[in-house]
């Protein structure tokens, strides 16, 4: 069960324009229609799929992560009254994403180019994308985020180029360049990631932060080997 009491959380409610996916294709977000994101991990994904659908009216109990206009939620209830609360992954953890990955297929190069709509963030509210007007979204680690921020710009044109992960909920892509124009492409410099957490003082290794989906950090949140 999750460390977090959602009954203390503010609660928001929306109507869901469209999910969003990770690199694995799983389904980690949701947007509502006024442009809120809501980030779910992705153990959730599959009950959140089953419940709610674009256009319906949920309930979202979460923390609001400072200056961002998101919520990293620890439960969401669907219009039906149906209840999913982050108990944290599974014990088939590692079987559900293979499952997954068989199901999605290879990823494939691709080109899109379209509008901004936003940015798209991790559950600390930390960039990690951005979502086209058209629905189809870009992903990258958040150490690249200086780096494309600059075409971050709502209602800008942008082209992206990387290999992507297309679903029956969408299309998202592991962007490795970006520009303006396809003429304007260039390599997405990410940069070096941030450092793995090392040994302490005395040789101890120093134990990492926790996120507010609480307990050991989940992995499905890092971003994924592009192999």
């Amino acid at each position: 069960m999750h460390w977090i009491d959602p009954d203390h959380l503010q609660e928001a409610i929306g109507i869901v324009d469209r999910f969003l996916l990770n690199l694995e294709g799983e389904a980690d977000g949701l947007v509502f229609s006024d442009g809120t994101e809501v980030h779910f991990p992705p153990h959730m994904g599959d009950a959140v799929l089953a419940a709610v659908r674009p256009g319906g009216k949920v309930r979202v109990r979460g923390v609001r992560p400072r200056g961002v206009a998101m919520i990293s939620a620890v439960s969401i209830a669907a219009e039906e009254g149906k209840l999913i609360v982050d108990a944290g992954p599974p014990k088939d953890d590692a079987d559900r994403k293979a499952a997954h990955k068989r199901s999605r297929g290879a990823r494939r190069p691709m080109d899109m180019q379209g509008i901004v709509r936003q940015a798209l963030h991790g559950p600390k509210g930390e960039v990690r994308g951005l979502l086209l007007e058209d629905g189809r979204a870009g992903r990258f680690p958040p150490h690249a985020a200086e780096a494309a921020a600059g075409f971050l710009v709502a209602g800008a044109p942008v082209v992206l180029r990387g290999d992507a992960v297309v679903t029956d909920h969408g299309t998202v892509l592991a962007v490795h360049a970006i520009g303006r124009s396809a003429a304007e492409l260039r390599p997405l410099e990410a940069g070096k990631p941030p450092k793995k957490h090392g040994p302490g003082p005395g040789g101890k290794s120093k134990p990492p932060r926790h996120g507010p989906h609480g307990g050991r950090p989940h992995t499905d949140h890092h971003y994924p080997d592009r192999g």
